[in-house]
């Protein structure tokens, strides 16, 4: 057990890190479940009850934000506050505006379970919620953004950590992406229409929409593979200048690649080629970052076997790299033809969310999670390993399901007689994807269970430790 330091040495803020930790994990168990009852409403429409509150329209929605935003973001709060601290050597800036932002941040989330199961809703890919809700965002944004920035500013140490630039990155795009995004014309508390009109309205929400997956759901996410891995192996970074090339490639390119995701509709077709183009040349600077986050591990690889923390921070690593290479593949025009509106691109988003965003986070959370509470691991290890290979298999069940189906779908679809008549009719589709549905739903709840043994064990590490301040290193004083 750690003691509390003594009140004369300075301590790290962890209040709202330990706090924003401790809800990830809850509100991954919420959206997740919520996840797996619209993959069984799909596999059993009668599970809906007859009732328009749990209905597939307005619990996907919730679904989405629940595992973005709510699990998602809590962790990207959390390990960003405790990472900037750690690298810069001192305290957060403004320690009562972290924690306002914890408490905004769980009213905003509160307020979407209520508002999208009542049909309350934009309308708009990962931007449904109303403006009253978005107002709150942008100012709990700002304060967050004061938070890390200011924190950053008052550092002990002149180098900026690269995970520190993943970090703030991410914050200043979506800060970006969500007031554009979100201009609307209110009519009521409950009800706006977007401030653009037509195809203009579908590419700045896909510009939106894709970044929201490139900056909250990707550099977020490298922010904390790139000080939670080498933290986890006790090795540096395999190439640090290869991070920062990394990052800056990164960034430039993904911020264009939006149009990819409006082929073949009234957006002009040069936009949608530049989309394109600027989406296979995103595979470069992804799969650098992707190999100096395994390299890293290089002369050390037998930790693999003993270390289950590392497992789910490396395997998340090789999810990250398939989603990279598939989402240019699918932003290829011939490709998307098939791909488009089809099953293949939930099994796409799906290995990046679960299979790269679930797995770094779990990581980097059983990490963190027992170092808030004066432990140096976590109550039971068994129960990590156990967790990695059930949401392991989960996700493989989940995505192959989901790519098979989606394949099948767009050649079935496409498949017409020699006088140009279709050869199957959309119900014969819809029967034929049955089976991948039933699969797709074991998938999730595998997934799920996992989830459930973690939050075992985060009660069980609480119980058993207590908490502790961390303090400063003195040596910070003089750097």
């Amino acid at each position: 057990m750690v003691s509390n330091p003594s009140p004369a040495v300075p301590e790290y803020c962890d209040a709202p890190v330990r706090m924003f930790a401790l809800v990830a994990v809850l509100w991954g168990i919420v959206g997740m479940l919520v996840g797996v009852i619209i993959a069984a409403q799909l596999t059993w429409p009668e599970l809906n009850f007859g009732i328009p509150w749990l209905s597939y329209g307005r619990l996907r929605p919730l679904h989405t934000n629940a595992v973005i935003f709510a699990f998602g973001g809590s962790a990207l709060f959390a390990t960003s506050y405790h990472v900037v601290q750690r690298t810069c050597q001192t305290r957060l800036f403004m320690p009562r505006l972290a924690m306002f932002t914890f408490w905004g941040w769980q009213l905003v989330i509160v307020a979407a379970a209520i508002s999208l199961p009542l049909g309350m809703t934009q309308a708009k890919e990962y931007a449904e919620l109303e403006w009253p809700i978005d107002l709150l965002i942008a100012v709990v944004w700002v304060a967050y953004a004061v938070v890390f920035f200011g924190t950053i500013g008052k550092r002990k140490v002149s180098h900026i950590y690269v995970a520190n630039w993943f970090f703030g990155a991410y914050i200043i795009t979506i800060a970006l992406l969500h007031i554009v995004n979100s201009a609307a014309i209110p009519v009521s508390l409950t009800k706006s229409y977007s401030a653009y009109a037509g195809v203009q309205d579908a590419m700045v929400q896909w510009w939106y929409g894709h970044n929201a997956v490139g900056f909250f759901l990707t550099a977020g996410f490298l922010g904390m593979m790139y000080y939670y891995i080498p933290k986890q192996a006790g090795r540096p970074v395999y190439s640090y200048r290869l991070s920062i090339v990394h990052f800056w490639a990164l960034i430039f390119t993904y911020m264009w690649a939006g149009p990819h995701h409006l082929h073949y509709t009234a957006l002009p077709d040069w936009a949608q080629s530049v989309g394109m183009v600027f989406s296979l040349v995103l595979l470069a600077p992804s799969w650098g970052g992707m190999i100096n986050g395994i390299m890293t591990l290089s002369g050390a690889w037998h930790k693999l076997r003993d270390d289950p923390i590392l497992k789910f921070l490396i395997v998340s690593l090789s999810f990250y790299g398939m989603s990279t290479f598939e989402g240019p593949m699918m932003s290829i025009k011939t490709v998307n033809a098939l791909s488009h509106y089809t099953d293949w691109t939930i099994g796409h988003v799906h290995s990046g969310a679960l299979g790269w965003v679930g797995l770094i986070t779990m990581g980097s959370l059983y990490y963190l999670i027992p170092r808030m509470y004066g432990r140096t691991q976590m109550y039971s290890m068994r129960a990590i390993e156990l967790h990695f290979w059930i949401a392991t298999i989960g996700i493989v069940l989940y995505i192959a399901a989901m790519w098979i189906a989606g394949v099948m779908q767009g050649l079935m679809w496409r498949a017409v007689n020699a006088d140009g008549t279709l050869v199957y009719s959309f119900v014969e589709s819809v029967k034929a994807t049955y089976p991948f549905y039933a699969i797709r739903l074991g998938g999730g709840l595998l997934y799920l269970s996992g989830m459930l043994i973690m939050a075992w064990n985060v009660l069980m590490t609480i119980r058993s430790g207590k908490v502790v301040s961390a303090p400063i290193p003195l040596v910070a004083a003089h750097a």
